[in-house]
């Protein structure tokens, strides 16, 4: 503010550059000059002058705002271009199988930004490890965050063909006890299947086998040897209900519609960086290549 005073030499001038009060300006230079024990500006009712020891410090006080208007403007086309490290976390399954493939596309498209991607697939605190955006599956505990939805995921309980000629087709949820019915560890409902009907029925069963995993894709092996049930999301189980490999069980039995999230810490300020990512994720997988065409 002193800095500023001294160039225009008014105090409405210079609060008109600031964009802030006179009232503000002229206390903000009274308490620099209580700061520092010395009057740095002569005031009269007609005009304004600098002391000697204003003089003194007018100079390298300009070459400060002078730096720091700089530095703003620096910032301020930091974070309106799409440029710099994003830090993505991204579940394993979906990210290898459904998000790798498609980041070339999106480098060669921005190439000013890297991406630094974490495949986990339990829930990590974006705030808290640095992230600075994530994609969650029907996982959103920290209401603090922001979440803009990609798509629906769908979820199915599936057995391989010889798994049901050997124990046969359940008919309602409550034949599922007692089965061999394989368990993920990251699930969003905790340990239980919850299943409804048209009729408006609702069951919950809790899933209870001889296998349980935290990454999906380990659930696939044991379920083509014809051994278990799994729920199996459905960018998973599409290519093996597509191809016969796996059914379907429970068909008039349906499991709570999730969603894809793009996940950041916050809405506001948000570097472009994050905002062209979020961007290019919707128009990908908005309507995904996994759809199983028998599902409507």
């Amino acid at each position: 503010m002193f800095a500023k005073v001294a160039e225009e030499r008014s105090f409405a001038a210079a609060a008109r550059a600031l964009g802030v009060s006179v009232a503000t300006v002229s206390r903000g230079v009274s308490r620099l000059e209580e700061k520092l024990g010395a009057r740095l500006l002569n005031r009269t009712s007609r005009q304004l002058a600098l002391t000697e020891f204003g003089r003194s410090i007018a100079e390298n006080a300009s070459r400060l705002y002078r730096d720091a208007e700089l530095t703003e403007g620096i910032a301020r086309e930091l974070s309106s271009r799409p440029r710099g490290l994003v830090r993505l976390a991204i579940p394993m399954t979906f990210g290898v199988r459904w998000v790798a493939p498609i980041i070339p596309e999106f480098l060669l498209a921005y190439p000013e930004i890297s991406i630094d991607l974490h495949l986990f697939d339990a829930a990590v605190d974006l705030i808290g490890e640095g992230f600075d955006a994530a994609i969650r599956i029907a996982i959103l505990p920290d209401s603090s965050l922001v979440a803009r939805r990609l798509c629906r995921v769908s979820r199915y309980l599936v057995a391989s063909s010889s798994y049901l000629d050997q124990h046969g087709h359940p008919e309602h949820p409550h034949d599922l006890i007692g089965r061999n019915c394989l368990g993920y560890a990251y699930r969003a409902q905790s340990d239980m299947w919850r299943l409804s009907n048209a009729a408006g029925d609702e069951v919950s069963v809790a899933p209870a086998g001889t296998l349980r995993v935290t990454n999906v894709e380990a659930l696939i092996p044991a379920v083509l040897a014809g051994i278990a049930i799994a729920e199996l999301p459905e960018f998973v189980a599409s290519e093996y209900l597509r191809d016969g490999r796996l059914q379907v069980i429970l068909p008039d039995w349906h499991m709570q519609e999730g969603g894809l999230y793009f996940v950041t810490p916050s809405a506001h300020a948000r570097p472009a960086k994050v905002d062209v990512l979020a961007d290019f994720l919707v128009k990908k997988l908005s309507d995904p290549a996994w759809r199983w065409e028998s599902a409507t």
